[in-house]
């Protein structure tokens, strides 16, 4: 007896560690949206898929060549870009919001390039067309954006903040996406950037991983998020490097 209640208490402790609600800056935390801890085959989308952005429900994944290989594996999930394609693996998560709080973990893989250009990771927010804003992370640091939300058209990408900072591969690495109004804040590994843009305050329709060569995510959540009567004073603490993004 004694044993089992130690085991479901380490068990219990090992899924409260895992779950763990990081430090916020500019919101707190909310209703809880999303909560994907990958422990099952993921199930196929609902609704109608208008691209990689919008008209679905769920995750939206190995759906098209270019998209990548992805695979649920022992409560982690990986994208791999095949290198015949010459483009990062995708995987979007269909869900209607607006100003959230996103936390996960991610770890970039060391595995062979095999032709393959870079290592990265992109979270991306994802309107009814096309990107809105992202935390992109390599080895060298990360960076925050605005993005181009018209492919091709007039709209341009505007990096609103970059941090060198080693980010190595094979580790996990903790990120929290905070969105609220036009602004938004990137922390990686408890370093925050922020910034501020029209664009960040629309509707979002999907969350989109993105995987240079080959990336891992776990313990994805997803809340509504409230204002932090603290943002104007944590705000003022924030130094922007002025670095070249990574």
């Amino acid at each position: 007896m004694k044993v089992w209640l130690l085991l479901s208490l380490t068990i219990l402790g090992v899924l409260s560690l895992s779950a763990a609600e990081e430090p916020t800056l500019m919101t707190k935390r909310g209703k809880l949206l999303v909560t994907q801890d990958f422990s099952a085959p993921l199930k196929p989308f609902d609704g109608i898929s208008k691209g990689f952005a919008s008209g679905f429900s769920g995750w939206r994944w190995n759906a098209v060549p270019r998209g990548g290989k992805w695979a649920v594996e022992d409560g982690v999930f990986t994208g791999r870009e095949t290198p015949e394609v010459q483009h990062p693996a995708t995987a979007s998560y269909g869900f209607l919001f607006k100003d959230v709080i996103i936390q996960c973990q991610v770890r970039m893989n060391n595995v062979p390039m095999n032709g393959r250009k870079s290592r990265s990771i992109s979270i991306r927010t994802v309107d009814a067309k096309d990107y809105v804003c992202s935390i992109h992370l390599n080895e060298t640091g990360f960076r925050i954006s605005k993005d181009d939300n018209d492919h091709g058209g007039p709209d341009k990408s505007v990096p609103l903040g970059a941090l060198k900072t080693p980010l190595k591969l094979d580790e996990w690495h903790t990120v929290v996406f905070e969105i609220l109004g036009d602004e938004m804040v990137g922390t990686v590994n408890g370093q925050s950037l922020t910034g501020s843009h029209p664009l960040i305050a629309t509707d979002k329709h999907s969350l989109m991983f993105v995987m240079a060569t080959e990336g891992s995510v776990r313990n994805l959540q997803v809340w509504q998020a409230q204002p932090n009567p603290d943002w104007a004073k944590n705000k003022a603490a924030l130094i922007q490097p002025a670095t070249a993004a990574p």
